[in-house]
């Protein structure tokens, strides 16, 4: 091939979350683990940088990103076909040295943005006459690929802009000359095994296997279509309509999901759906830091929980300065890469309690502290879990089923608890210190309990009880909205003995508690957060008479009702009764008939009294009665005696 003083090679690019830098590390991670494997997928693949890492002809790589300005990149530099070199080299000296005057699709659209008018009217020529040629079929599929790649790396190396297009630098310099190069393809490499594909990448490992995955997703808000369009545009060729100042094209097919909420789950997902022997996950610990949008979507229990399903994982760090938009500058920054051998398990886990999530909403009978006695009696078969009276969710979150049906009859708290499944857990903590700030609440997380002239032991009620009261009373007038969800999230953190009560009007009157958004209720609204993603979840809120059970697939009933023998605060305004105790019992008898089973939790003995209506029926059906060890004698102040017999129980019929 002729020489020329310089060629790009495919690291010679700008682009958010680069991997360039870390090559040796991943390299490093495989050696010291003894991976061994003959084949690679780089499942998000962005520059490519990690896949041309393996291309040295012993290992099939596998390589994906669903843009098209990646797709062509990849073609140019793993792709089988032959590509005539000498006449690539020619043309790119024509497309440098010529000069363009008349207007064209690029030019009418980004002159005197991102580059030149000049620049522009070239850019557009050069790749009109690309697919020209590719037409009149002068050049092949690779050899269109490779001058598009080329053009698109000359446009990168000389655009004015921070490294991406979401925005040209107003004053910028538009003097450089966009000069194309030739590509380091080397031709020694042998390709005839590589794949390269251009789609989503959960849909894409339903149907491939490959020994080694590599995954490096995105991992915020930041979609890289947003940040790239000008160059998909240019890579496509489709001249679509642009608008707005960064002159961007319609990419509503191009979102990721991982920049989304739902970020955690699409990647548990993707993880169940792996045929492989190996998998390397690269994540960076942003978590909280860093600008709104730059914070991390998938949090490290989410990357663990996942892999763990598959087999051994381990964790290597190593210290990383990103790439970024410029906005965020954080410290100790460090990139990791999470190795998981699929199928290798150290031993099998017993469930403990430490292994639960938490729910942050404190309901009077809430079951955190018997799920380890609950869940092991609960069926092994995958199905629906349906939790009828879900409460604060203690138990479904926990379920083992991955389907699992929330109802509870108040709205309200139905909302709450789809706050934490809709929400990134960074928003909701974000949203939470917005609220606080607002309010003017204590913070003693960030300040302490001497900022507000208080201490631990007696609390912060009397520091937050005028913000505490103004944020209820605001609450109280707002209209339905989810900024009113993240207010009555926020009333209960803060609010007596962290729970939930309306009054008959349906509204909040609980006064200030004691404690606020600190440490510990952090780590259980960030866990419980964190577990409820990696469930498929439908949200209900009706009478349970109105959930049929013929709606699910294999359903298993979990019921905690409110207890015809309890006083608890969701027991009031009309609450729980013999009718409704004889309701849900004949509900459980019927869908029993049925072949469903059901587990219900009760008191058979509370005080003294005897729940003769729960315990005759038990008995007549010869269902199961499993006593179990729990006492709620600390939710009740009214309560002199607190060592009165209470009988927790679980009926069965299974």
């Amino acid at each position: 091939m002729p020489k020329m003083e310089k060629s790009f090679k495919i690291t010679n690019r700008r682009y958010l979350g680069s991997k360039t830098k870390l090559l040796s590390f991943i390299h490093e991670t495989i050696e010291k683990e003894s991976l061994e494997f003959d084949s690679v997928l780089d499942l998000f693949a962005g520059t490519g940088a990690v896949a041309d890492s393996f291309n040295d002809g012993a290992h099939k790589v596998i390589v994906n990103d669903i843009l098209e300005c990646n797709r062509c990149v990849y073609n140019t530099f793993f792709g089988k076909q032959n590509i005539n070199e000498v006449n690539l080299l020619k043309l790119i000296n024509e497309y440098n040295s010529i000069e363009i005057k008349e207007d064209n699709y690029f030019s009418n659209n980004y002159s005197d943005t991102f580059f030149s008018e000049n620049n522009c009217k070239k850019i557009g020529y050069v790749r009109d006459n690309i697919d020209h040629l590719f037409k009149e079929r002068k050049i092949n599929e690779r050899e269109k690929d490779y001058l598009i790649t080329s053009l698109l790396y000359a446009m990168d190396h000389i655009a004015n802009t921070v490294g991406h297009y979401d925005a040209f630098r107003r004053g910028g310099d538009l003097s450089k000359d966009l000069i194309l190069l030739p590509l380091d393809a080397s031709s020694s490499v042998t390709n005839k095994n590589n794949e390269i594909y251009k789609e989503d990448s959960n849909e894409l490992v339903k149907r491939i296997r490959c020994d080694l995955v590599y995954i490096d997703p995105p991992y915020n808000s930041r979609q890289y279509c947003d940040s790239y369009h000008l160059l998909e545009n240019v890579a496509s060729w489709n001249k679509p309509k642009v608008y707005g100042v960064a002159r961007k094209m319609d990419r509503t097919g191009l979102k990721s999901k991982y920049c989304e909420n739902s970020a955690p789950r699409v990647f548990d997902k993707l993880i169940k759906d792996l045929n492989c022997k190996y998998i390397i996950v690269s994540y960076n610990n942003m978590g909280l830091k860093g600008a709104g949008r730059s914070q991390a979507k998938i949090s490290d229990v989410d990357i663990i929980r996942s892999l763990e399903q598959k087999g051994k994982v381990t964790i290597y760090e190593t210290e990383f300065n990103q790439f970024t938009t410029g906005k965020t500058n954080v410290e100790d920054h460090k990139e990791r890469l999470f190795v998981c051998k699929v199928g290798v398990f150290d031993k099998p886990k017993n469930i403990e309690i430490s292994e639960f999530a938490k729910s942050p909403l404190n309901y009077t009978g809430g079951k955190f502290k018997l799920l380890s006695e609950l869940i092991k009696r609960f069926p092994d078969e995958e199905g629906t879990f349906v939790d009828l009276f879900g409460g604060g969710f203690n138990v479904g979150v926990n379920a083992k089923n991955h389907k699992v049906v929330y109802n509870d009859l108040s709205e309200q708290t139905t909302r709450l608890i789809k706050l934490f499944y809709k929400y990134n857990t960074n928003e909701i903590v974000n949203k939470l210190e917005e609220l606080i700030k607002k309010y003017g609440l204590s913070d003693s997380e960030k300040n302490g309990y001497e900022y507000y002239g208080c201490n631990s032991s007696n609390g912060l009620g009397q520091f937050n009880k005028k913000p505490f009261a103004k944020l209820r009373n605001d609450y109280n007038l707002a209209k339905k909205s989810i900024e009113k969800d993240f207010m009555l999230l926020l009333l209960t953190i803060y609010s007596f003995n962290n729970q939930i009560r309306f009054n008959s009007n349906g509204l909040y009157n609980l006064p200030v508690g004691k404690r606020d958004f600190n440490s510990s209720t952090r780590k259980n609204v960030k866990i419980f957060s964190e577990k409820i993603k990696t469930k498929d979840v439908l949200f209900y809120s009706k009478n349970f008479q109105d959930i049929s059970y013929q709606q699910f697939e294999k359903p298993f009933f979990y019921c905690d009702p409110p207890y015809l023998l309890g006083d608890a605060s969701y027991n009031e305004n009309g609450g729980w009764d013999e009718s409704k105790e004889t309701a849900l019992l004949l509900y459980l008898k019927t869908i029993s008939n049925n072949g469903i089973k059901f587990a219900l939790s009760n008191v058979i003995e509370h005080k003294g009294r005897i729940n003769n209506l729960l315990l005759n029926w038990a008995l007549e059906n010869k269902f199961n009665i499993i006593y179990l060890n729990k006492n709620y004698s600390n939710s009740n102040y009214q309560i002199k005696d607190k060592n009165q017999k209470t009988v927790e129980v679980l009926i069965t019929n299974f």
